[in-house]
């Protein structure tokens, strides 16, 4: 098979290579996959640039990303055959271990490869591995959320634009906010009011344009920057669902008021959910895409042998939809 790896970390030009490598073999409970697409995540450049206090790879070899979809070309003992041409999407192909999606095959525990109805193209599948179900499991971790209001922090962002639809799909109202470029894109996912983030009373926005009561739910983003302005605007006995905190890893929180709305801080990793948590969001998912109320829209796709550019365009940021690598080029 073909594949990118690393060996030591570093930027994408320094250390990703492209190289031919022994096709593997299903072990027991795995099945072969050959990928037709690969997502590429900005947690999958995060590991391969290095991450605080992390001075080279957590093996000798490893091929990058988690997402991806495609045809399971192959079954170890025990698994059914019948699963042999089916179509799936993969989820936490690279979590703890070498060999994740940026390959023309990836061997993998069965219930990682998880079926992909017909009507659902493979560009759209390669985000649901983590941005769709991070969306899914921070709008819903088992709730109902009709008639709820919601804010999501970065309405516009890959996780968010989907949460949008997914909160307004279970009829949630829903406030997000935006840089100014993002406001239309966050309009389009359905949202009910947009907000600029960087305007100096946000917090007295909100709450007007939740009629004065504070929010059920935040989802957030940038969670060290916000939660100030979180605390003020959540309800007593609301949620603020956190999946990232890029610019502020070592946040200060405003405990009393926190405290005194009993606020559950929600800290979403999705790599981690627990069988059931997945479970959920998968089937949500299925769902929301099978009622058409899900669109995961591509931003650029590169072929295989152009991974570095593919990691390139996730750092520079500023995008409207998944960046992706076509592993049949």
């Amino acid at each position: 098979m073909r594949a990118i790896t690393y060996s030591t970390l570093g930027e994408a030009r320094d250390v990703l290579k492209l190289v031919d490598m022994e096709t593997p073999s299903p072990a027991q409970g795995e099945v072969l996959v050959r990928l037709a697409m690969s997502g590429v995540n900005p947690s999958d450049v995060k590991s391969r640039r290095g991450r605080p206090g992390i001075t080279k790879p957590p093996f000798d070899q490893v091929i990058p990303h988690s997402d991806g979809a495609g045809v399971i070309e192959a079954v170890g003992k025990s698994v059914d055959s019948a699963r042999i041409g089916q179509r799936v999407w993969i989820w936490n192909g690279q979590w703890q271990r070498p060999f994740g999606t940026a390959a023309t095959h990836i061997a993998l525990p069965s219930a990682q490869a998880v079926d992909l109805a017909d009507d659902v193209s493979f560009e759209a599948a390669a985000s649901f591995g983590i941005p769709a179900l991070t969306a899914c499991h921070a709008v819903f971790n088992g709730e109902d959320v009709k008639g709820q209001t919601i804010l999501i922090q970065g309405g516009a962002g890959t996780v968010g634009y989907l949460a949008v639809q997914l909160a307004k799909w279970a009829g949630a109202r829903v406030i997000a906010t935006t840089g100014k470029d993002g406001a239309s894109r966050a309009t389009k996912a359905g949202a009910d009011v947009v907000l600029d983030y960087a305007s100096p009373d946000l917090s007295a926005q909100v709450l007007a344009a939740n009629d004065g009561k504070p929010v059920d739910t935040v989802i957030e983003v940038e969670f060290g920057v916000n939660v100030g302005l979180d605390a003020e605007v959540i309800a007593p006995n609301g949620r603020i669902a956190a999946y990232g905190s890029a610019k502020e890893m070592a946040p200060t929180l405003p405990f009393l008021p926190l405290l005194f709305k009993a606020v559950t801080i929600d800290i979403i990793l999705v790599y981690l959910l627990t069988d059931a948590q997945r479970r959920t969001a998968i089937d949500k998912v299925h769902q929301a895409l099978a009622e058409g109320a899900l669109d995961c829209p591509v931003e650029q796709i590169f072929p295989l042998s152009d991974t570095i550019r593919a990691h390139e365009a996730v750092e520079a940021g500023a995008r409207s939809g998944a960046i992706l690598v076509d592993c049949s080029e």
